[in-house]
């Protein structure tokens, strides 16, 4: 059985029609197995693969960090990976998921940005179109991601891109071209991970830098699946159902920590036209 959303299909601005779908349906599933489906891109003596391809380990040392690549490149799908982040003292350390052209930068982000021992990870995400980012929004995690695997998810269809956390929505970026915000919907994007050092920014703006005594830092990803479109009518839109947006509430009310829309010395002009949901 595929998993169960809501669909809503315009046609027109005015007259709505909610359809309720099934995920599998609409998607090609692909259990990806990391020796077959993903490259190692760079450190790659720091990069493992392991458990018959189930398993994939970067490590992060004063030599090297390391990443990987999808093979493929798509034009949206569902992207779903479970990672264990490194425990410990990992201010400084920053380790990522994201989707990314190979051209003309544009990218759907997630960055986990490590900290002291007994503080929260930050998750930092961002969209870039047209070569431009700076749409920060940042989430602390109401789970401790060093101590389990946990489920990150990028939804990315024509219309609406949505992050979710063990499949609890956290952010929503809507396609809002008609009033000039530029949305990625023409390139493909590949799939990359990566860890690496980001001590000149990563925790409390640089201030706290990575204790090398603490090396190595090691990443987990496992069971990464990739959904893609495999019929021409790609649904118009795809968002959440009743219970999903009142997740995403929740996780706004007690969990952002930032939101670019939000900044007083930023104001950017886009944020007036967003409607979240």
């Amino acid at each position: 059985m595929g998993e169960s959303i809501w669909i809503r299909e315009r046609s027109s601005p005015y007259s709505p029609l909610l359809i309720l779908i099934t995920i599998s349906s609409l998607l090609a599933c692909c259990g990806a197995n990391f020796h077959r489906d993903v490259d190692v891109t760079w450190g790659h003596d720091h990069a493992n693969i392991s458990d018959d391809g189930r398993l994939l380990t970067l490590t992060l040392d004063r030599l090297s960090g390391a990443g990987f690549q999808s093979k493929k490149a798509y034009l949206f799908g569902k992207f779903d990976v479970e990672m264990k982040l490194p425990p410990g003292n990992t201010a400084g350390i920053v380790t990522t998921f994201y989707l990314t052209t190979a051209e003309k930068h544009e990218e759907i982000d997630l960055e986990f940005l490590g900290n002291l021992t007994d503080d929260p990870y930050t998750l930092h995400t961002n969209v870039y179109t047209h070569e431009v980012g700076h749409r920060e929004q940042e989430f602390s995690l109401w789970f401790d991601p060093r101590q389990d695997f946990h489920k990150y998810t990028i939804l990315w269809n024509p219309l609406i891109i949505i992050v979710f956390v063990d499949d609890i929505p956290v952010r929503v970026f809507n396609n809002r071209e008609a009033v000039g915000v530029p949305y990625p919907n023409t390139k493909p994007m590949k799939i990359k991970a990566s860890i690496w050092n980001g001590e000149k920014w990563a925790t409390r703006g640089g201030l706290v830098k990575t204790d090398w005594n603490e090396a190595p830092f090691t990443a987990s990803y496992r069971n990464l699946e990739i959904q893609t479109k495999n019929r021409p009518q790609w649904p118009l839109t795809q968002g959440l159902d009743k219970a999903g947006k009142k997740l995403l509430r929740w996780v706004r009310q007690t969990h952002m920590i930032y939101n670019y829309c939000h900044d007083p010395k930023r104001h950017p002009r886009e944020c007036r036209h967003f409607i979240d949901i």
